[in-house]
């Protein structure tokens, strides 16, 4: 039965390169998405699938009710895009300037839409359910995924799964881990006021450029020095404005980052540890500060359960050598919260083909994917729901894990 649905999926293969080609075209900044969650839920009422529009804002849920009850598995796909000028050289070229689906939402979608539509073809077959969670949002905290699970998008789901096509991984892999996989994301701002003055009198000044550099430099001793070195995490300043002449000493400054952990307690571990040093240093050269510490996406986490069910279901329905164990990675990825409400996991299908010119990292101007990915992310998910509303998910973890 599964073998009839991966060839169902790779008959729409053609359709899905339209979607997606279509999506890449007219993309849409996170929380500013309408024609796509429009267009989105008018595919899937054509399919026969009951829809529920504006979820937790502009998500859109299909659900796919089976012939005979059993559990319920949701499926989640993105749909934004990023602040970013397309300058790949292909038909399909983003039409909106400054806009383009730079990180595969687009294939996310278009590989979502074509398992939806073999999954209302063959729901006679199903015993349980499956939701459909198409999310805006992904790339700006807070992130749309928070917003529709208070609007019950997971309302009934016993497990959920995802994934994230990888142009840094070869066509056909999937890069999978239990555990933390993708960390927690933060931002700060630190705003110093100091006291300006004559580049040649600096003894009457309180110099916010001076003190800004000796904040940058003390908050690298936030991991080197106070965090166990057997967790992972990453302090980085990305910008430090301050100043507008080579003869005036500067009397504020600002400084923007963000700081990435995977263990909780590290993540509150370091914010102490910025708001003590910052304070204390600003304090020594008599400035003021204010800081805004924003706590954005939570470390990823995939359930152990999950992940194993994964893999043996992997091994047992596509072709052998195909799972990569993945190394955990410092982005950031909203869909941590489902896996804080429910049990699942989230993998990474491998999209890179030098070939065609897609080996670009994500968030480039020249990001693209090979569109064969989608084709092996839609059967990853296929051969999921098919397990849990099929086949005994049960019998499954009685084999050894891969």
């Amino acid at each position: 039965m599964i073998k009839d649905w991966h060839f169902q999926l790779e008959q729409m293969y053609e359709q899905m390169v339209v979607w997606r080609r279509h999506m890449h075209q007219y993309p849409e900044l996170s929380f500013q998405e309408v024609e796509t969650p429009k267009l989105i839920a008018e595919i899937l009422s054509d399919f026969g699938i009951e829809v529920r529009t504006k979820v937790g804002g502009r998500g859109v849920v299909g659900i796919i009710k089976g012939a005979r009850p059993g559990k319920t598995i949701a499926l989640r796909a993105d749909f934004d895009a990023l602040p970013i000028q397309d300058e790949k050289e292909v038909p399909y070229k983003s039409k909106v300037p400054g806009v383009m689906h730079a990180c595969g939402h687009d294939g996310h979608t278009a590989t979502l839409l074509a398992v939806a539509k073999v999954l209302s073809e063959n729901r006679e077959q199903l015993s349980g359910n499956v939701v459909l969670l198409h999310q805006h949002a992904e790339e700006l905290a807070p992130g749309g995924a928070i917003a529709m699970i208070e609007d019950g998008c997971l309302d009934g789901v016993d497990v959920v799964f995802g994934t994230h096509l990888a142009s840094g991984s070869p066509l056909g892999t999937y890069l999978v881990k239990s555990g933390y996989t993708m960390a927690a994301a933060d931002a700060f701002k630190i705003k110093i006021q100091g006291r300006g003055g004559h580049g040649s009198s600096p003894h009457e000044t309180i110099d916010a450029i001076a003190i800004g550099a000796q904040i940058i430099t003390q908050l690298q001793y936030i991991v080197s020095r106070r965090v166990n070195p057997q967790h992972s995490a990453v302090v980085s300043v990305g910008s430090f404005h301050a100043g507008n002449a080579s003869n005036v000493i500067a009397d504020s400054a600002v400084l923007t980052g963000t700081i990435r952990s995977f263990d909780k307690d590290v993540r509150v571990q370091i914010e102490e540890e910025f708001r003590s040093m910052v304070s204390g240093i600003c304090s020594a050269f008599h400035a003021e500060y204010e800081i805004e510490y924003n706590n954005g996406y939570p470390a990823l986490f995939n359930h152990d359960r999950e992940t194993q069910v994964f893999k043996e279901t992997i091994k047992n329905t596509l072709e052998e050598g195909m799972l990569v164990d993945m190394t955990p990675i410092m982005g950031a990825e909203d869909f941590a919260y489902y896996l804080q409400e429910k049990p699942g996991m989230f993998f990474h299908t491998g999209a890179r083909n030098e070939e065609i010119g897609a080996s670009y990292p994500h968030h480039h101007p020249k990001f693209n994917f090979d569109e064969k990915a989608m084709i092996y992310a839609g059967k990853a998910l296929l051969s999921m729901v098919h397990q849990y509303t099929v086949e005994n998910v049960e019998q499954i973890l009685e084999e050894p894990a891969y």
